[in-house]
């Protein structure tokens, strides 16, 4: 894949971070300038995980960015439908019980979890809507969904200079930190194509998410969006 739509397969974004899946966590803190961490950090704090609670991780990819939940006490389930993903989290967190699923099937009941997040995972999804009704569909009655997620710069300047750094500075930078570069032009591409916060948080009420909200990160770049399973 090398060129970005909203009309994603499935196979060939699986395939995608196949490719890139033994260098990706590292990958992702150059190209992020080292604020990936924060963003991690910030979304361990909007899930609060609590002892006992079980937590949904989707797009968990290697299971990083489930740890600091299992460091809570929560029961957590990293789900990715990239195998290459998986193995290699299998193979640094063999004690993470990673499940492959794709998000708009999910192997799960109905409300099992009390919480549901994903991390910089919902805009490859080929169907955004059934992925925020299948979330929607495991979560208990009350429990919280959190989606951490690229998006547009809030200041219009720094959103020409990210656009910029997007499309010409990030493609030959990821040929030298990357084992896939062509993946990271698929990934700015998708991220300047991806909807603004209000649309999103739109989005999250057409599913049946209430009270939809977010917070920007880093001027805009990153949106951590929060809503809430009807009780």
């Amino acid at each position: 894949m090398t060129r970005a739509t909203l009309e994603k397969q499935p196979h060939e974004v699986a395939a995608m971070f196949d490719d890139v899946a033994a260098n990706y966590d590292l990958t992702n803190d150059v190209l992020s300038l080292g604020q990936a961490r924060l963003w991690r950090k910030a979304v361990a704090r909007a899930v609060d995980a609590r002892p006992g609670q079980r937590v949904l991780d989707l797009a968990a990819g290697t299971g990083t960015s489930s740890l600091p939940f299992t460091a809570a006490g929560a029961y957590v389930v990293p789900c990715d439908f990239s195998l290459g993903m998986l193995r290699e989290g299998k193979r640094r967190h063999p004690r993470l019980p990673l499940t492959a699923g794709d998000a708009t099937r999910l192997p799960f009941a109905d409300g099992v979890f009390d919480a549901v997040t994903i991390s910089f995972g919902l805009r490859n999804v080929q169907e955004t809507a059934a992925a925020l009704r299948e979330m929607r569909r495991v979560t208990r009655p009350g429990g919280r969904l959190v989606i951490c997620e690229f998006s547009h710069p809030t200041w219009a300047p720094f959103r020409t200079v990210y656009t910029e750094y997007l499309m010409r500075a990030l493609p030959p930078l990821a040929e030298r930190v990357s084992s896939s570069p062509d993946a990271y032009v698929y990934l700015a591409e998708s991220i300047r194509a991806w909807p603004d916060q209000p649309a999103l948080a739109a989005e999250l009420g057409a599913a049946g998410w209430t009270r939809p909200a977010w917070r920007n990160l880093s001027g805009g770049i990153v949106a951590l969006h929060r809503a809430y399973a009807p009780s």
